[in-house]
């Protein structure tokens, strides 16, 4: 009997009682495929994160794009109407290209190029809010185009705001320093300018059917 148990050989033990066969089938497959690719099995791929922070990244650089845009409309608005009212205001007014084009500071209680002076309050109503909403947009925002075109309204709206707030007669009533004049037309600032230019450029992309997010619509 010994003899015949050499010959015929003893089965393999298994090295643990509780080892069983191996598992097989989808989710083993998969678990071996992300251990070989070094990821988590269950995790996002690194293409698809990837996107996710490129994307991300593009976002955040057109609200940096808008933010400047707003901070150099609002600093050469701002910087403007200290000039004119140190050293224009209550003076005759400046010739740049004959009657046709005059720097003549005025203080308009309207709205821009004079319009609506007895609605102040409901302007600076109207201004904060278009703040708030160009705020809120921009965290949908990766065109740059919009970007150029909303920072242009933001650092208009502001130049004016800061008006309203600061300037007399009082708070929320204060008059707009306009200056600039052309023949035959109503007297306007850069404010003024930054927001018709910010206006125009979204009508232009609209239009286009470009959409804030980057996304290109055809009706």
């Amino acid at each position: 009997m010994a003899e015949a148990e050499r010959i015929i050989g003893t089965p393999d033990i298994p090295e643990a009682a509780g080892d069983g066969p191996e598992q097989s089938g989808p989710d083993s497959e998969e678990t071996a495929a992300a251990e070989q690719d070094g990821q988590r099995p269950g995790s996002e791929p690194d293409g698809a994160a990837g996107a996710e922070a490129g994307s991300a990244g593009k976002g955040k650089r057109k609200i940096a794009v808008l933010f400047a845009v707003a901070v150099v409309a609002y600093a050469l608005d701002l910087i403007s109407k200290m000039i004119v009212v140190a050293k224009l205001e209550h003076h005759e007014p400046i010739e740049l290209v004959g009657e046709w084009l005059r720097l003549s500071a005025i203080r308009n209680a309207g709205a821009a190029f004079g319009f609506g002076e007895a609605f102040t309050i409901i302007f600076t109503c109207i201004a904060a809010a278009v703040i708030v909403v160009i705020a809120r947009l921009a965290r949908k925002l990766y065109s740059l185009p919009w970007a150029i075109a909303l920072g242009l309204l933001l650092g208009g709206a502001l130049g004016n705001l800061t008006d309203r707030l600061f300037r007399s007669p009082g708070v929320f009533e204060g008059a707009v320093v306009d200056f600039i004049a052309p023949k035959g037309f109503a007297v306007f600032n850069l404010a003024d300018s930054a927001i018709v230019c910010g206006g125009i450029l979204i009508v232009l992309l609209s239009f286009r059917g470009l959409d804030p997010d980057g996304t290109v619509h055809k009706d």
